[in-house]
């Protein structure tokens, strides 16, 4: 294959250029070399690639087929090789992200702004979507990373551990004293109220699941949301009790505009940082990992 690799180069430039004379140029080797290559090739192929003409050589049918693969396939390495040139002239590597809105809005941006300062040319994808996503999509190799809350690690994924995150239960002021004027001054808060939540495939939602198993709570109302930052904007108009987490609200209740509802037993705390598999050698992730370290 070694071989054969050699041969298709030459024929891949010999085709482009139309002119043995000019491929020979462009390879730094003989025009005899060159002939040699192009007969072997035809031999292994079993048909003929190329006819002469008044300036130089074109490709027969069989060769035109030929050199659409083959001239992909170069392509496609010059590409690489051009990549390869950027990164270690300019640090432009490319580091693919898989992250929630929240997620995204308070802990991979604070990151990310500093990152960019070092790496300016570095290439970013960011993919907006739930944790649960995120963690197959770093199993199947189609992110670098991911910034995730997680209650535990796979394996094969490493985690690198940002901020310990609590879930809570936030809601007005209002809301909780008129919940309490129709239930009663001792109601179960969770148990009465319009308690608003995140879907159920959802590592959070799984987690606060857990949790009300746990304490033998049973919500008597409950509306699923599709992200927190809509939970939060939903409890800050009054519609009820959202489970969120508590470092995400730390603005609303400093401000008194929520207030966390008390509850008997905390939910048990959680993490949030950047996972991403092991076995992932993409030196843009290395940076990443070394800026967030």
């Amino acid at each position: 294959m070694e071989q054969s690799l050699s041969f298709y180069k030459v024929f891949y430039e010999v085709a482009k250029a139309g002119n043995i004379s000019r491929a020979a140029k462009v390879l730094f080797i003989s025009q005899p070399a060159i002939s040699k290559s192009i007969v072997k090739l035809e031999e292994q192929l079993g048909v003929r690639l190329f006819v002469r003409n008044s300036r130089g050589v074109s490709l027969t049918a069989e060769g035109e087929l030929l050199f659409e693969h083959v001239k992909e396939a170069f392509e496609t390495i010059g590409r690489g090789e051009d990549e390869i040139r950027m990164f270690r002239e300019f640090n432009m590597g490319h580091l693919r992200i898989g992250s929630s809105t929240t997620l995204c809005k308070f802990l991979l941006i604070p990151y990310l702004r500093e990152y960019l300062k070092e790496y300016p040319h570095m290439k970013i994808s960011i993919h907006n979507q739930d944790s649960m996503r995120t963690m197959k999509e770093l199993e199947d190799h189609k992110l670098d990373v991911g910034a995730v809350v997680l209650p535990s690690i796979k394996n094969g994924i490493r985690f690198l551990r940002i901020m310990d995150v609590e879930d809570v239960f936030v809601c007005t002021p209002e809301y909780l004293k008129n919940l309490k004027l129709r239930e009663g001054e001792d109601c179960s808060v969770l148990e009465k109220a319009n308690l608003m939540l995140l879907d159920r495939e959802n590592i959070t939602r799984k987690h606060v699941d857990e949790y009300f198993r746990e304490q033998g709570i049973v919500p008597r109302s409950m509306l699923e949301i599709s992200t927190m930052d809509l939970l939060i904007d939903f409890a800050k108009i009054g519609l009820g009790v959202s489970a969120v987490i508590k470092e995400f609200v730390l603005s609303e209740l400093k401000e008194g505009t929520l207030i966390q509802v008390p509850l008997k037993m905390p939910v048990k705390k959680r993490y949030a940082g950047f996972a991403y598999l092991e076995s992932n050698k993409n030196e843009a992730l290395r940076t990443f990992l070394d800026s967030a370290g």
